[in-house]
């Protein structure tokens, strides 16, 4: 039978796609001559996964040609890990095999420290080490701009798995579990499928010993009568194919431990349920010949219709096409066929890396050609990588355009937006760090603070030890700043000094009102608590703003003397007969008598009122509307008399009326509601409030000349947020 595994591709070996901005020149000897470079460098020193490191990059160079790299790729694995035992790596790789060479070297070797950081991270609890999962992947993206360090990168951890499997130890779980979640997921939408299944396979082998061994026992335990099945089915089939015409080549197709477990468990199903344990996929030419076969297929087993699956006409996101049937032969047994062209194939097994070679780039265009078609493969795996990035955020962030990523000197990862600068990266650390941050070393190199930063860079920043923020930063003009978040953090700061300006003239204002009132001895945050203030701060800000008066303050300080007992409030003596009483109220022919007004309805001129004469206490004034008078007038009519307001000479007489309130409470509600008062020149002389369940319940009673003009405060105080009624009682 034969095995996909050891199939070769007829013609020649496909090469890599050259969807990257700048390709490697192809040099003479470039494989001999980069190893030979490399290897007094690296054969004595290991890895962090315990591989040699030349070992390793033999065995990276293997893999990037069985997926169709030309001999200038697999030069490259070896200056990858030499760049970790160079001083000035790029200068040094650029004199010897030129930029490009270089840059790929550097640019991967980032990514190689990136990755040994994260797997530290796997130590430091579940959350963390995903966080971490989840930025080694971002990375990835972001160096997918050149597709070469994603599939240096594919290459090298496919190497470290096999060779864990190899000298039978365990990999260590970060460098597993980071196969299966990041880079598998990324070999699958480039299409890649063959090193999709087996990095899956090794992976979930490492993670999962026991549930692996279970299974592969399972496929093993009848593998001599499946086999000899599947021989015969593949050869008749084949043999049946040409026979009618279609020049079809037949294979026994392999099976992968964690995809059968992936639908027992995402299907719920027994391992006797997997359809796809025995397989065939048949290759021919063209594609009218897959729909024949299809049909013939259909004709001589029963399919099962509800798992026909037509990728050809509706390839999947990474562009994969094939048709997928599953039939069941006279026994019932259940075959899956999988029937596909010679070059859905080969995209398939190799994906991106099937199609294009990398060429020198030049004066003829984009990779050394002036057609359209390498730009147009780029394009399409941008694509691929696009869907990818909103298959794991759901967010369709430009891929290649909004986001950066940079490295601490502990190689701890920063994701900043494009276009960012060091003083990004300082407030992204810390805003204590962004404040006092004062110069920067990218690379080693110190660079102006607006330099922007670009992937894979290293940035240390140099800070005072105390200071602030220049306001320079906050020009757009001179590119400081890039990143929203840094930019409010710098007016934060400003905003807090021009606070504490405004604080120190509050309190400055406040303490010399006390020192004139003798009330040195309040205490600050007593007399803010009062005022409805969370703190003497608080108070402090809107003083030092003149948003509140001092005349609340001095209220508070000096409170009216406490009401007299009586249900009446006296505001007046006995005055001699020829003079005008101050209180304004003039009883009808009987201008001596002691008059009080009463407090039950609190009149005020030019409320319509009336007289009522007690007991010992002389006349008491109520507004005609009163309900209390009307109670007293029936009960006793012969005790009423007429009342007027005096003359309005007096223009120094006030009278305390009772305002309700009703509001949803909230901070500094009566604080907002008192300085409508005040700056309508009306003093508060008292203040009762009462709150349930979110509900303020006040009442105001302040001093009025003139009852009518009431009506425009009230319209004030409704006004205030969180205000509901506002009324005169």
């Amino acid at each position: 039978m034969k095995s996909l595994l050891a199939e070769q591709v007829d013609g020649q070996v496909p090469e890599l796609i050259a969807a990257t901005e700048e390709a490697l020149p192809q040099q003479a000897n470039a494989l001999a001559r980069t190893r030979a470079f490399a290897e007094p460098l690296i054969a004595h020193e290991t890895l962090d996964t315990g591989e040699n490191t030349l070992a390793h990059a033999d065995a990276v160079a293997a893999i990037l040609k069985s997926m169709g790299g030309s001999e200038a790729m697999q030069a490259a694995s070896y200056l990858v890990y030499a760049c970790a035992y160079l001083n000035k790596p790029e200068e040094v790789i650029a004199k010897a095999f030129g930029e490009s060479y270089a840059k790929l070297a550097t640019e991967t070797n980032k990514l190689v420290r990136i990755q040994q950081q994260t797997r530290v991270a796997q130590d430091e609890g579940e959350e963390e080490a995903k966080a971490r999962t989840e930025t080694v992947r971002k990375m990835l993206l972001a160096f997918s701009r050149d597709l070469r360090v994603v599939l240096l990168r594919l290459a090298s951890r496919l190497a470290t798995l096999r060779w864990h499997a190899a000298n039978k130890t365990v990999a260590p779980e970060g460098v597993a579990r980071e196969a299966l979640n990041v880079f598998a997921p990324l070999a699958n939408r480039l299409g890649i499928w063959q090193v999709k299944w087996e990095m899956e396979d090794l992976a979930f082998r490492f993670l999962e010993p026991d549930t692996y061994k279970r299974v592969a026992k399972m496929l093993d335990e009848k593998r001599t009568e499946r086999e000899h099945y599947v021989e015969d089915l593949r050869s008749g089939l084949e043999g049946e194919l040409r026979a009618q015409g279609i020049a079809a080549s037949v294979y026994g197709r392999p099976k992968h431990i964690y995809s059968i477990v992936r639908k027992m468990r995402g299907k719920d199903l027994d391992f006797a349920q997997v359809f796809d344990i025995r397989a065939l996929r048949v290759i021919v030419p063209e594609v009218k010949d897959c729909y024949a076969a299809l049909s013939w297929v259909h004709q001589q087993f029963t399919p099962l219709v509800e798992e026909f699956d037509d990728y050809i006409a509706k390839p999947k996101p990474n562009g994969y096409q094939s048709l997928h049937t599953i039939v069941r032969d006279a026994q019932g047994r259940a075959i899956e066929i999988q029937i596909r062209t010679q070059a859905m194939h080969e995209h398939a097994e190799h994906g991106v890396a099937a199609h294009w070679a990398y060429k020198e780039a030049g004066q003829k265009g984009y990779s050394g050609v002036s057609a359209s078609g390498e730009y147009d493969a780029k394009i399409a795996v941008l694509r691929q990588l696009l869907a990818w990035e909103r298959d794991l955020s759901g967010a369709a962030k430009g891929l290649f355009e909004d986001r950066i990523y940079v490295l601490t000197p502990d190689a701890a990862i920063v994701e900043l937006p494009q276009g960012a600068t060091p003083v990004d990266f300082a407030y992204s650390v810390h805003t204590s760090l962004g404040h006092r941050c004062r110069g920067a070393r990218v690379d080693g190199a110190m660079v102006p603070l607006n330099t922007p930063l670009k992937n894979g860079q290293t940035v240390a920043v140099v800070a005072a030890k105390e200071g602030g923020p220049s306001r320079d930063w906050l020009n757009p003009e001179l590119g400081f700043l890039a990143s929203h978040r840094a930019r409010a953090k710098v007016r934060a700061w400003f905003n807090e000094q021009l606070r504490h300006e405004t604080v120190a003239r509050g309190r400055e204002l406040v303490e010399k009102l006390l020192q004139r009132e003798g009330k040195t001895a309040v205490k600050l945050e007593d007399l803010a608590e009062q005022l409805g203030f969370k703190s003497a701060d608080d108070l402090f800000g809107v003083v030092g703003k003149d948003e509140f008066s001092l005349r609340n303050i001095e209220t508070v300080l000096n409170p009216p003397a406490a009401p007299l007992p009586q249900d009446e409030f006296l505001l007046k003596k006995p005055r001699p007969a020829a003079r005008e009483p101050k209180g304004g109220v003039l009883v009808v022919g009987i201008d001596s008598l002691m008059t009080q007004l009463a407090r039950c309805c609190k009149p005020a001129p030019p409320d319509s009122i009336a007289g009522f004469v007690t007991r010992g206490k002389g006349v008491s004034i109520h507004r005609r509307d009163c309900p209390s008078f009307h109670e007293l007038a029936t009960k006793a009519p012969e005790r009423v008399i007429d009342v007027q307001w005096g003359a309005r000479g007096a223009s120094d007489a006030v009278y305390p009326v009772d305002v309700s309130v009703e509001a949803a409470d909230r901070q500094g509600l009566l604080r907002d509601i008192s300085e409508v008062f005040a700056k309508e020149k009306m003093n508060v002389i008292g203040v009762q409030t009462t709150s349930v369940k979110g509900t303020a319940w006040m009442t105001f009673t302040v001093e009025v000349a003139d009852a009518s003009k009431l009506s425009k405060v009230l319209a004030l105080v409704r006004d205030v947020a969180g205000v509901q009624r506002a009324r005169r009682r």
